[in-house]
This record gives structure tokens, C-alpha cells and sequence, in this order.
């Protein structure tokens, strides 16, 4: 089914293409909006569903794993490793971007015209204070009603803890939690049938309105911009596999279809939970995964990062402005802290942008110019930070020594019995001791 579902989906982004340049070329702009409008509304009903899984798949996955891990050195532990691996990806993906448009230069020549600060529309500001406010709930059901990963996170966390220090005492509440988890999952396989309608639909929509014109009028930036990620991944994986050896190539292999989702949708929510099914197959336990692919979706964001770098400096160029190393340096590293905090507002690599550009007296209008192509990039960057979480999950789970045996990519998820604990799409006995014994032993 999977290898089926790959190629549905590249079906449906060659087609989507198709249509919406047809529908571009034949038809008045008035009329191509409503033709996009109508193609949309497949996009948007697939997103709707995907972020219907969200939640619950990201509270039930947390609060199992860490009511299993019974060690809370453990959960420290790979919790500092994270950050970590967080830290020194932000470095590459941020240094990268500046180096790269440095050496390019895509933002000489480019066309500024008359944009103004009104063309961004309404952009929520970055401040440091909300956004620390902003990380703790007030309201659980509020955070999982608006899909505030962050905040679910948090209370997962203290969720998870709570019900590991109560032991017998909290395994009802752990045991709903594993079958919710096993539902979601199931779930999943239903709405992913529904993504190559989406994919077609989601290209169809930017297509119908910009066509393949704009593509042109950009081409250098959307080309140096895309060389730049192709960069990313190969510096990422290269990495990776440092730690993970031969298997990096099965990584790449497994998580094909969740960068696709990503790509033809950009949208990192919609490609969440089929990350999540693919990396129990390659052989993360899903106490691992349930705890970093959240957090890394909040903190470890590499395209969104790299790209944030590299629009800044292209607005620098289509006006003109020369800036010092020394400027660059200081953009790196306000980059590094504000890129933090994209996860928890609206139009998140605009408001970074937007932030660091008012700061060091650049022109915030400068935005307007990239906003016709932001589609077009945002679709590289959001596939890019679906491979850069998953390699930094992987990469954690072997420094733990937890990484298991993969099972083959073209097998639907097995049904575990209803006496076992779904971990990493294995049955496992719900003894803590020999839970403890199973997830011990390295590959």
C-alpha cells in the first residue's frame, strides 16, 4: 500500500499542476480564483482531518511513552541530547542560508516595485515574553482545540510523569491512553487514502492564480534557494548517518511518503502523523518518537530556519543594502532565538523575517516582494523540516541505544492484541520488567 500511495501522490501533484495551468491560461483571473477556490477545498478538507489527529495522537504517544520510560534520568537525558542536536542543526541550516545567499546573490536585480508594509496584511509580532507565556497551558482542552503543540507538549509531559510515580494506581488512565494512540493511528490509514485528492488540489489552487509565470520571474531565487536545501539534506543525512550507518538510506526510504505529504500540501501538521506510522516501522519506539517529533516541530525547524536567513538577506540585496560579517553574525545569532518561537504564531518564517528586519533597520516592505513565490518556497522548507526531524529522532534514538530491528515499508501496521502496549507498532507485554528488557536492547 505504501509504495502505491507514493505513487498516487505524485500522480496527483503532476495533475494538480496540469490543471491549474490550464485553468490559468483559459480563463479570466476572476474566474481562475473560483476554479482555485473549488481545488482548495480538497487541500483544506484533508488539513482539517490531519489536524482532527493531531492532538490526541501527540497527548496519548507522550503520556504513554513517559509513563513507560519509569526513568526520569532517562527522560533528562534525551531531552538535553535533543537540544543538542537542535542547537547545532539551527547553526547549519541558518549559517547555510547566509553563506549561500552571499555567494549567489539572488536579491541583485530583483524586481522591488512599489510594495509596501500593507501588502504583509495583519503579521502577530514576535515578543520574547509571550512567547515563554505562551509555552505553559491555562487550558489543556483549549491547547488541544486550537493544535498548540507546544502547550500539549508541556502538559503531556507533566501527564506522563504524574502517571509513571503512580503506578498500578494510573494504569486505566495509561491503558486508555495506548488505545487512543491505537485508534489514531488507525485513523491515519483512513486519511492518508484522501492525500493525493489533496496534493492535486493544493497545486491545482497556487497554480490557477500565479501560473507557472511567476516561477520564471523568481526563477533565480527559487532556484538557489531549492540548491540550498538539497544542500541541507545532504549535510543533515550525511550526519545522520555518521550514527546510523547503511540504515540512513532505509530512513530516507521510509519516510518518502510523509516529505511528499509535506511538500505538495506544505504543511508540517499534515505530514505529522504519517511520520509518526513511519518511523515505528523503521524502528523508533514510540515513546522516543512521541516526545521528539513534537519538540522538534517546535524547536528544530532547519528549512524554516535556512530560509529565514536567506530572505533576509535577499530583501538586504533588492535594495541595495551591503552589510558587514560582523551585522550577519549578529543576524545569525538573533535568528537562532527568535526561530525558537516560530512554531507558536501565525505565518511563523514571516514574523521571524519581519522581527529581524525591523531590528537591525532593514525594510520591513521588503517581505511583500517574496510573499507572490512564499507558496512555492514554503513547500521545500516545510519537506525539509519534516526530514530534519526525523533524522534528529532517529539519531537520538540510536544515541540511547533503543533503535530496533525495521520492519518492511510496504506492510500495513500490524493490529497489537488488546492486552499489549503499542509501542513503535510492536505488541509488548505490560510487565514493567520485561518492558524494560525488551527496549533495552540496541540493534
Amino acid at each position: 500500500m505504501d509504495r502505491k500511495l507514493t505513487w498516487w501522490i505524485l500522480a496527483g501533484m503532476v495533475l494538480g499542476v496540469i490543471a491549474g495551468y490550464a485553468v490559468n491560461q483559459s480563463v479570466d483571473a476572476e474566474l481562475a480564483k473560483v476554479w482555485a477556490s473549488w481545488f482548495k477545498l480538497l487541500s483544506d478538507i484533508f488539513l482539517s482531518l490531519v489536524k482532527m489527529l493531531v492532538a490526541p495522537l501527540i497527548l496519548s504517544t507522550i503520556v504513554v511513552g513517559i509513563a513507560h520510560m519509569g526513568d526520569s534520568a532517562a527522560l533528562g537525558r534525551i531531552g538535553f541530547r535533543a537540544i543538542t542536536w537542535f542547537i547545532l542543526a539551527s547553526f547549519i541550516s541558518i549559517g547555510l542560508g547566509l553563506l549561500l545567499v552571499n555567494l549567489f546573490q539572488p536579491g541583485v536585480g530583483a524586481p522591488v516595485g512599489a510594495h509596501t508594509i500593507a501588502d504583509l496584511g495583519e503579521v502577530k509580532k514576535l515578543d520574547g515574553r509571550e512567547f515563554i507565556l505562551h509555552v505553559f497551558p491555562h487550558n489543556i482542552f483549549e491547547s488541544m482545540a486550537t493544535n498548540n503543540i507546544l502547550q500539549i507538549l508541556v502538559f503531556s509531559l507533566f501527564a506522563g510523569v504524574a502517571l509513571s510515580a503512580l503506578g498500578e494506581k494510573g494504569a486505566p488512565l495509561v491503558r486508555g491512553a495506548e488505545a487512543l494512540a491505537e485508534m489514531m493511528l488507525q485513523i491515519t490509514g483512513y486519511v492518508m487514502r484522501f492525500a493525493p485528492f489533496a496534493v492535486f488540489g493544493a497545486l491545482a489552487n497556487v497554480v490557477a492564480i500565479n501560473g507557472l509565470g511567476i516561477l520564471l520571474t523568481y526563477g533565480k531565487l527559487v532556484s538557489e534557494f531549492y540548491f540550498g536545501l538539497m544542500l541541507l539534506w545532504l549535510i543533515l543525512l550525511g550526519i545522520g548517518g555518521i550514527f546510523l550507518g547503511r540504515r540512513i538510506l532505509d530512513l530516507v526510504r521510509y519516510i518518502r511518503e510523509p516529505v511528499l505529504i509535506a511538500f505538495s500540501t506544505a504543511s508540517s501538521e499534515a505530514a505529522m502523523p504519517k511520520l509518526f506510522e513511519q518511523l515505528d516501522r523503521f524502528g523508533v519506539p514510540r515513546r522516543i518518537s512521541g516526545f521528539m517529533l513534537p519538540m522538534g516541530y517546535s524547536f528544530n525547524l532547519d528549512g524554516s530556519m535556512m530560509y529565514s536567513s536567506f530572505a533576509t538577506i535577499f530583501i538586504a540585496q533588492a535594495y541595495g543594502m551591503e552589510l558587514s560579517w560582523g551585522t550577519q553574525i549578529m543576524i545569525l545569532l538573533t535568528l537562532m532565538i527568535s526561530s525558537k518561537g516560530i512554531a507558536a504564531v501565525p505565518r511563523a518564517s514571516l514574523v521571524v523575517i519581519t522581527g529581524t528586519l525591523a531590528m537591525f533597520g532593514l525594510p520591513v516592505e521588503g517581505v511583500a516582494i517574496i510573499l507572490g513565490i512564499d507558496q512555492f518556497l514554503d513547500m521545500g522548507r516545510t519537506a525539509t523540516n519534516v526530514v530534519g526531524n526525523a533524522v534528529a529522532t532517529s539519531v537520538i534514538t540510536k544515541w540511547e541505544g533503543m533503535l530496533e530491528v525495521e520492519e518492511p515499508a510496504e506492510q500495513d501496521l500490524p493490529h497489537a492484541p488488546a492486552h499489549t502496549v503499542h509501542d513503535g507498532a510492536r505488541g509488548l507485554d505490560l510487565d514493567p520488567s520485561n518492558f524494560e528488557d525488551e527496549r533495552s536492547k540496541p540493534v
